[in-house]
């Protein structure tokens, strides 16, 4: 399909002028979730958020941190999106205190590495290389 003048696509991240003003949620490199609207973008893709929020996820349980403006630099954005806040979701989440959602997410990292333990317990009995979570993240992301 040949694009005319007339078409409205715009390459790279030029694209994302149209999502300017609109209530955007953002995945970054190290997992955060963040919401907010967008006000600027630059050639780097970097992204600048107002009236921010961190959400944080544990289960069908969220709670939202109050960030304000938040500048993400463009190579720490994995899935970028917009909210529309009168749509369902189809999935029923309860928000929850900060305070709760952080005990949670704790006990949750708590259990992650405890199993990551074991695993690499079981690798090395099998004389299997071990490489820790850390490592692979540090590896995909150079």
């Amino acid at each position: 399909m040949a694009l005319h003048a007339s078409d409205s696509y715009l390459p790279g991240t030029a694209s994302l002028i149209s999502e300017i003003d609109k209530k955007l949620l953002v995945v970054l490199r190290d997992g955060r979730t963040l919401i907010g609207y967008l006000r600027s973008i630059d050639q780097f893709a970097n992204l600048l958020l107002q009236d921010t929020i961190e959400r944080i996820h544990v289960g069908h349980e969220y709670g939202d941190i109050q960030r304000g403006i938040f500048l993400v630099r463009g190579e720490n954005v994995v899935l970028l999106g917009e909210v529309d806040d009168n749509k369902p979701t189809g999935v029923e989440l309860k928000c929850v205190p900060v305070e709760r959602i952080m005990e949670l997410q704790q006990q949750e990292q708590i259990e992650k590495e405890e199993k990551e333990r074991v695993k690499q317990k079981i690798l090395a009995e099998l004389g299997l290389p071990a490489q820790s979570i850390s490592e692979k993240v540090e590896d995909m992301y150079n």
